[in-house]
């Protein structure tokens, strides 16, 4: 217990954390983006996949936990990592020179900050449905469509996509050195994996709002509700 204690308070021990806690994510977000693509087969397709997840309730609810988990751990070593950086320069550099960088790590922070909003936002609207107008449990072809057939709405999803693109391209490279996959480049900035992970992602999540914009997704009528007790 002591050794874990330690190997969390120490630098790359948060790092490691990090890490790891990226890969879930990623591996997440890429299993999310394919099934949102069933809402081109339409509200039949939606429905028997969200029934689908629901499955083994106890399984779900342990996916459920350990992703939020892996959200907290995530957030708390970023910002703990930005401390300790503080921490070991408290004033910043009289001047800079121009490092090799992308824009991606320079919005990693405030991406970062955007994505946590969205998360807590996306909940509220497509799984809780408190802020969505006319949410219906287990009919997320409707939820989907109604709920982004608004243009703010809809252009906070694809600002937030933009904002997940640009942190999947630093971080899906930033996983690999930090666990020793790859070794430090002459080339640092052909990042391959990265730019297509980030690039599919993004896109794959950006073409939903921008379909239900489009009037693309065609009106169904709203399912029955089923029972709480039946599905939670």
């Amino acid at each position: 217990m002591y050794g874990l204690t330690r190997f969390w308070q120490s630098t790359i021990g948060k790092k490691i954390v990090m890490a790891v806690t990226g890969i879930i994510g990623i591996l997440f977000v890429i299993g999310h983006m394919s099934g949102n693509f069933l809402m081109f087969k339409g509200q039949d397709a939606m429905h028997h996949y969200a029934l689908l997840l629901r499955t083994s309730m106890p399984l779900l609810w342990t996916v459920r936990i350990g992703l939020l988990a892996a959200v907290v751990l995530h957030v708390v070593s970023a910002y703990q990592l930005t401390m300790i950086s503080k921490a070991a320069r408290p004033q910043d550099y009289t001047t800079r020179k121009p490092q090799v960088t992308t824009l991606a790590a320079k919005t990693m922070k405030w991406g970062g900050v955007l994505l946590l909003v969205f998360l807590v936002y996306h909940i509220l609207h497509m799984t809780l449905g408190t802020v969505h107008p006319q949410f219906v449990h287990l009919d997320p072809y409707n939820n989907l469509r109604i709920g982004l057939a608004n243009p703010l709405v809809a252009g906070f999803y694809i600002l937030a996509m933009a904002a997940l693109g640009l942190h999947l391209y630093h971080g899906a490279w930033a996983v690999t050195r930090t666990l020793g996959v790859a070794r430090p480049s002459q080339h640092p900035l052909k990042r391959r994996i990265a730019v297509v992970i980030a690039i599919v992602v993004a896109v794959g999540f950006a073409i939903i709002p921008i379909a239900a914009l489009a009037g693309l997704f065609p009106e169904a009528p709203a399912l029955q509700e089923t029972s709480a007790a039946e599905t939670h």
